[in-house]
């Protein structure tokens, strides 16, 4: 019922910046909490950020914490990381994901989103 499709990966030096899109499509996300998630090489998948509806409420791993920064704009059922400062161990597929409908509290457990997009990578060099 909802199509996510993530862009804006790429490959960035040490200390540089990029900002990801999660387009949504199918029907409207803006009642839904929404997350980002990543899976570094060899490692499982692993919570990174997620946002509440009004796009007020956020809940952040700590690792990148006061680096990154979700939002969202409903009118284009569009969410975004903006990602600074970025380091070696950021490398990652990224993934953006909805979490269970009527969920009423932010969650950073991967089987509480059912709707998944396909991933970015996100490289960064040393």
């Amino acid at each position: 019922q909802v199509q996510l499709v993530e862009s804006g990966g790429g490959l960035v030096q040490t200390g540089g910046s990029l900002r990801l899109s999660c387009a949504a499509s199918g029907r409207t996300v803006s009642g839904y909490n929404v997350g980002w998630f990543r899976q570094p090489p060899g490692r499982e998948r692993e919570f990174v950020a997620a946002l509440s509806p009004n796009g007020i409420v956020t809940e952040y791993a700590e690792d990148v914490k006061g680096r990154f920064s979700i939002s969202r704009v409903n009118a284009k059922n569009t969410v975004y990381l903006q990602m600074n400062g970025l380091k070696p161990d950021d490398t990652a597929v990224y993934y953006c994901a909805t979490q269970i409908v009527g969920a009423t509290r932010l969650s950073r457990k991967l089987n509480e989103y059912v709707y998944w997009g396909q991933g970015t990578q996100v490289t960064v060099s040393s």
